[in-house]
């Protein structure tokens, strides 16, 4: 009875499709996360990764939903530090001294978050085999192997989870919207994988703004465990606006590669 009351009430449609544009945007992060991980396995490994990462999210976040009186008490603070001077001269707070449990998991995504992209960064730079890694002669870049890439997956995906969850839950209160939006926003993010990965991959430029992208969120993560909301809204306009600019840059490149080779065939 509640679904066909959740079905004839104008709010509860409101709800959900403010709910899954809002999870669209919030899941980039994770998309871009998956795709480049992704494209450091073998060709034939690529699609299976990103599939199984994208259902051990959607996975997660069903999961999350049913235990969601759980999810909420993470936002209880757990701990006061209690440091001095975490306070202004008018008595108000210059950082959090109290931690919850949602603080903690956003410490340690964002620290990871801003590893991994540093290091993807450094491989970039210095494309040199590591430890634990294998090198793709005909590539000639460093590649992961498959379980390494799955649980980097799956420990990114519990922090964008919760993170997604908790966003959820403060827009409504019925699960059923919430569920319904998450099968929805991972399904668009299964059909925009593969394409957005090729696309990565095929234009190398992008993956160092991909990498800056990641690092970004990463200090945002951090920021938000230590009580600093930065909106969201500015980090994605910031990247949107650096894509933009980019696909210009490739656009420009493009035509002059184009008229370079016009005119070597005019020559011979």
């Amino acid at each position: 009875m509640e679904i066909l009351a959740l079905l004839s009430d104008p709010a509860a449609w409101a709800a959900l499709i403010t709910l899954i544009a809002l999870e669209v945007v919030l899941g980039i992060d994770n998309l871009v996360f998956i795709a480049i991980l992704s494209n450091k396995l073998p060709p034939e490994q690529q699609a299976r990764a990103r599939k199984i990462g994208l259902s051990l999210a959607l996975i997660m976040r069903i999961a999350l939903l049913m235990v969601i009186g759980w999810i909420v008490t993470l936002q209880t603070p757990l701990f006061d530090l209690g440091i001095e001077g975490a306070r202004d001269g008018h008595g108000m707070p210059t950082f959090e001294t109290a931690f919850s449990g949602r603080d903690l998991i956003l410490l340690v995504g964002g620290l990871f978050l801003l590893w991994k992209a540093t290091k993807e960064i450094h491989h970039n730079i210095d494309p040199a085999p590591a430890s634990g890694n294998l090198l793709d002669p005909k590539k000639g870049a460093v590649q992961m192997t498959f379980s390494a890439a799955i649980a980097q997956i799956i420990a990114l995906d519990l922090v964008f989870s919760i993170d997604s969850i908790l966003t959820a839950v403060g827009m409504t209160d019925h699960v059923p919207i919430m569920v319904t939006a998450v099968i929805i926003t991972v399904s668009i993010m299964l059909v925009a994988a593969d394409p957005l990965a090729r696309f990565i991959e095929k234009n190398p430029t992008l993956v160092m703004l991909a990498l800056a992208f990641l690092v970004m969120i990463g200090l945002v993560l951090i920021a938000d465990g230590f009580g600093f909301h930065v909106p969201k809204g500015y980090v994605y306009a910031a990247m949107g606006f650096s894509v933009a600019v980019e696909l210009l840059n490739m656009i420009g490149r493009n035509r002059r590669m184009r008229l370079a080779a016009a005119e070597e065939g005019t020559a011979s």
